[in-house]
């Protein structure tokens, strides 16, 4: 599977094994081991994203550029992309989108103050 091959070339370029990046993912003993026959779920191919630096469009072959996608955002312009929000589209979110999220985040926490102890 692709995302097996490129994982494997990024730890490569990273002088990571593939154990240390499994390891520091926090992903199950071997698990990226599985990805050479079968397709990994997002959450763990997101996690190992983030520790290879990359993004997951990436892993998956859906683009050439392991870049983060924070690497492509202008230094001057603020915000989130639909890739941040795990969303393959493209494009750059609204101001007033944005806004729209972020009171719902607030609320969110507003309504679930017990899932939010300790995590400043």
């Amino acid at each position: 599977m692709i995302a097996f091959e490129r994982i494997k070339e990024l730890a490569k370029q990273k002088k990571l094994s593939l154990i240390e990046v499994n390891d520091k993912a926090g992903l199950g003993t071997r698990t990226i081991y599985h990805w050479k026959d079968k397709m990994p779920n997002n959450n763990n191919l997101a996690a190992v994203a983030k520790v290879l630096g990359t993004t997951t469009d990436y892993l998956n072959g859906l683009t050439n550029d392991p870049s983060p996608i924070h690497d492509a955002l202008k230094d001057n312009e603020p915000g989130i992309t639909w890739t941040d929000l795990d969303m393959p589209y493209g494009g750059t979110i609204p101001d007033d989108l944005k806004n729209m999220y972020k009171a719902i985040a607030e609320q969110y926490v507003k309504d679930h103050p017990d899932k939010f102890k300790g995590s400043h």
